[in-house]
């Protein structure tokens, strides 16, 4: 089977020429295959980061080749590997970073480690393996080229997965963690639109992450609050998100992804 188009997720950044390298080895070894940038500012090394931008990302996506490099453990003994899952085929290293992308599409179907050496440059940096490694095999792969040739077969129960973020919910109170923080300054948190009927029929919310609390209103969409002021919604990926009307709710409560977050009903 062929493929149209890769995605390609990474934190290489824009500043530096990784991702142009990348491009060009796709485009020396599957020429008429077309390129979907979904992302290169997942912040450095947060693997978690650019495991749920991918996964939310990927039901939009035609059937495609997704290549995804966020990847701290470069040049190690991490594996890197070939996802069969759904209509696509997720490459990238066995870090946690694809898994969620995989059960966005249906769960893993099977997994191979990329390993042939035909499949790859012939000289392997420890530094670049998005170039060297994970970018012709994505390639090859969208020209036509089997999963199962790229290497042995894994079980995929011994594939990394991330920690599952928790959310506890008690009458009144949803306790979660941040997911993400995006572009605009959203904090989208682990908790979904079901957690949300544990706050019951309120219209204002506490907020307190650490030591910082904040007021908000619950609405549906940004414009339900008067500018300046914040507002726990329903984001486009299901997920409770908190928002300041034409503002940044992380700069007004400073967080990062894993933090934990209480959300009390406020009477």
């Amino acid at each position: 089977m062929t493929y149209d188009w890769i995605t390609f997720t990474t934190d290489y950044g824009l500043d530096d020429g990784f991702v142009a390298a990348c491009l060009g080895v796709i485009a020396r070894t599957a020429p008429t295959v077309r390129v979907i940038n979904v992302t290169h500012t997942v912040p450095p090394h947060d693997v978690r980061r650019g495991a749920t931008v991918l996964a939310q990302t990927v039901p939009y996506q035609p059937p495609a080749v997704h290549l995804a490099v966020v990847d701290p453990g470069v040049g190690t003994s991490r594996r890197g590997v070939v996802i069969v899952a759904g209509e696509s085929l997720l490459v990238g290293p066995d870090n946690g970073l694809l898994i969620p992308a995989a059960d966005a599409l249906g769960g893993v179907l099977s997994a191979y480690e990329l390993t042939r050496p035909q499949y790859r440059l012939p000289t392997v940096s420890a530094t670049f393996h998005g170039r060297d490694i994970f970018a012709p095999a994505a390639a090859f792969l969208a020209a036509g080229t089997l999963p199962h040739r790229m290497g042995p077969s894994v079980h995929p129960a011994t594939l990394v997965t991330l920690p599952t973020p928790k959310t506890v919910t008690d009458q009144g109170k949803v306790t979660t963690e941040v997911l993400g923080i995006d572009h605009f300054g959203n904090i989208q948190l682990a908790a979904t639109a079901k957690d949300l009927e544990a706050l019951g029929q309120i219209r204002a919310v506490h907020v307190r992450a650490g030591h910082q609390s904040a007021a908000a209103i619950l609405g549906r969409t940004f414009a339900d609050a008067p500018a300046g002021i914040m507002i726990v919604l329903i984001d486009s990926a299901d997920h409770l998100s908190l928002a300041i009307n034409n503002a940044s709710a992380a700069a007004a409560l400073p967080c990062t992804p894993g933090d934990p977050i209480v959300l009390t009903a406020a009477r």
